[in-house]
């Protein structure tokens, strides 16, 4: 097995999702990635977007986990969910991929751009970590697990 490593920045998104989306991932039903409007909607973006989770081989590629945002909007913003003055809480979809770290600040601009244009939130929550190694493998044998 030849092992690398390359350079990459994360991007993770934290998204809303309604109570029942959530409670039809938590029993393993993925068909709510496409039916849940708001999801679907990341998705395609993520999928429009070849610099993001291109792993060679692999495209598209991100991790994902299910929880809850919270916050308190302020008498002057204009809320999607919740009122002004009251704390809320947000059942949330946290979508992790990653971008080559040599990746432009204009290129990686573009990305953010499209991502806030489709996101719910008046300010979303959106992470852009500073370069980390990732490990890249070409694998002389099949992959565990796959039928021969």
């Amino acid at each position: 097995m030849n092992i690398g490593m390359r350079s990459v920045r994360k991007l993770r998104v934290h998204w809303p999702i309604a109570a029942v989306s959530l409670r039809q991932l938590v029993e393993g039903d993925l068909e709510v990635l496409k039916a849940d409007p708001g999801l679907a909607s990341l998705f395609d973006t993520l999928e429009s977007c070849p610099e993001l989770g291109d792993f060679g081989n692999y495209r598209h590629v991100f991790e994902s986990s299910l929880g809850f945002e919270g916050f308190t909007a302020s008498p002057a913003a204009n809320p999607t969910f919740g009122r002004a003055g009251e704390r809320t809480l947000s059942p949330t979809f946290v979508l992790t991929t990653y971008l080559d770290a040599d990746l432009s600040g204009e290129a990686i601009g573009r990305l953010l751009e499209r991502m806030i244009e489709v996101h719910p939130w008046e300010v979303p929550v959106i992470e852009l970590s500073d370069p980390v190694q990732v490990s890249t493998a070409a694998a002389i044998r099949p992959a565990l697990g796959r039928a021969s």
